[in-house]
């Protein structure tokens, strides 16, 4: 085990989530020694190695780990239980923090016999340090176990804890799938500014800036996005007729009805490929 300065941590699967987690770790300082990944895919685990040096990269768990303060499971919820029962003997006594999506802290309990579970619903700007993360934490992760888990989801970006892990399912509908909703617009406005004569590249370039600039001005000003969208909506102008259109729609109403959709799609995965 290393120091409580730098625990060594253990990455189950090393994808897009894995590799934005680790990436953040070093940007923080934190060392590559104490980093061990598990990838079982040999042109992953080739592209881990090169692009993270230092860190342990392995084709499997074995003795030859380090004890592990911190098991990070990014793996497929379908291929959860099988990695957890490949790998529960190697971590005996680890802090485990799960990125799967629906598997439920219940299943990651009976697959592991451990209590020390947090579940996390990360996005995918954590890639680029701006993610927004959900966290539930079981009862015997105590506070101690919560603090580093912040400290290795705080490498990414933000965070929120819920209270009740239904609430994750939740988190997963709005901010987990999140970020395709915003490409889904991105495309959108990309194709409209192109039939409306503008070069698509000009376009995606004015579409990516509005959101960039709309969503710092919501987070920086603490107004409710409906004050900010009304300070931009005069009777009768362009904005007005614009949201005038999507009001008729049925949008917002539509867009509602997607979230409940991820969000129960989520509770499925967790009864589909759960204990």
């Amino acid at each position: 085990m290393n120091t409580p300065t730098h625990p060594t941590i253990t990455f189950i699967g090393g994808g897009n989530m894995a590799s934005a987690i680790i990436g953040g770790l070093l940007r923080q300082g934190h060392p590559a020694s104490a980093l061990q990944i598990v990838e079982p895919w040999d042109e992953q685990r080739a592209r881990l190695q090169q692009q993270f040096p230092g860190a342990t990269v392995l084709p499997a768990a074995s003795a030859d780990l380090h004890r592990s303060d911190l098991v990070v499971w990014a793996v497929k919820p379908q291929t959860f239980k099988e990695a957890a029962s490949s790998n529960r003997a190697f971590f005996a006594g680890a802090l485990h923090l799960s990125v799967a999506a629906g598997i439920t802290s219940d299943s990651i309990a009976a697959w592991l016999g451990s209590e020390r579970i947090v579940r996390a619903m990360p996005n995918t700007p954590a890639l680029v340090g701006l993610g927004m993360t959900g966290l539930f934490a079981r009862a015997k992760a105590d506070e101690a176990d919560r603090a580093l888990v912040e400290s290795v989801i705080k490498t990414t970006g933000e965070w929120v804890w819920v209270a009740s892990e239904r609430d994750l399912d939740a988190v997963t509908a709005i901010s987990g799938s999140g970020p395709a909703y915003v490409f889904y617009f991105l495309e959108a406005m990309r194709d409209a500014g192109a039939q409306m004569g503008l070069p698509a590249e000009t376009a995606l370039k004015l579409a990516i800036g509005t959101f960039v600039g709309a969503s710092t001005l919501a987070q920086r000003s603490g107004e409710p996005p409906q004050t900010l969208r009304e300070r931009v909506t005069s009777k009768g102008g362009t904005t007005h007729a614009a949201i005038t259109a999507m009001e008729s729609a049925g949008m917002k109403a539509s867009f509602g009805r997607a979230l409940v959709a991820a969000q129960e799609r989520a509770e499925e995965l967790g009864r589909e490929f759960g204990a």
